[in-house]
């Protein structure tokens, strides 16, 4: 139960358990890593972070559990440019049509590849929600969630002949077929902690930035892979 002050949030919180329902009804069979393990995290990390800024905390609680619903990787990009989903389960949800288009255009700004078309949270509800999900994204949590993506397309963990591209427009990083697990900690993971918006995330984030990193080393160190070290040093002086 999500509380404020020891108080119930404005929402009541059948409806907020109402609108859970709904979306793990779209993403309980998720293998991917957006499933509801992955919703349930952001949620609670999201409101840790709400209690920090002094953010609503019933908006925020609904842009993180919609956050992901309308996913352009999961549901395509009609249902990602319309927000599809989100938008009829707060509908079917009897969610106040003020809060409703608040939470829309919260959802709106969320998630890496909207950093590269220079779309940022305005409001400070999808600022926290941005924040949790890019850390969930990063540490050992998001390390696995990596992996389970690259399985669910079929690519490797490491492949040792292809390199990074780390410098990646829009176009180019929605549009990549060939990847691994490694790869992608370069091209995205290892960017998220810089793109932190509250103190709690930039707290949050730094923590689990270094487990990548520490990770990594180890993983090149154990491999033999000395290109692949000097290449993190690189990547790590660059920042």
């Amino acid at each position: 139960m999500i509380k404020s002050d020891g108080k119930l949030i404005a929402m009541e919180q059948n409806k907020l358990d109402l609108v859970k329902s709904y979306v793990s009804e779209l993403l309980c069979h998720d293998t991917s890593g957006h499933g509801m393990e992955h919703i349930n995290r952001v949620v609670e990390l999201s409101y840790q972070f709400a209690l920090g800024e002094n953010a609503d905390v019933t908006i925020t609680a609904l842009i993180a559990l919609l956050h992901d619903v309308d996913d352009y990787k999961l549901f395509g990009k009609e249902n990602a440019d319309n927000l599809t989903n989100a938008r009829n389960i707060m509908k079917q949800c009897d969610v106040d049509e003020d809060m409703q288009q608040l939470v829309l255009d919260g959802i709106a700004t969320i998630g890496y590849s909207k950093r590269l078309l220079g779309i940022v949270p305005e409001s400070i509800e999808a600022s926290c929600v941005s924040d949790a999900d890019m850390c969930d994204a990063m540490g050992a949590t998001g390390l696995i969630r990596a992996h389970a993506y690259s399985i669910s397309k079929g690519r490797p963990f490491f492949d040792s002949s292809i390199m990074p591209h780390i410098d990646m427009d829009y176009d180019q990083y929605t549009a990549r077929t060939t990847d691994s697990t490694v790869n992608h900690m370069f091209e995205k993971i290892l960017k998220l902690k810089d793109l932190m918006l509250t103190d709690a995330g930039r707290k949050e984030a730094a923590a689990r930035h270094q487990f990548i990193v520490d990770f990594l080393y180890q993983f090149f160190k154990e491999n033999n892979q000395q290109q692949w070290l000097d290449y993190l040093t690189f990547y790590q002086s660059r920042s």
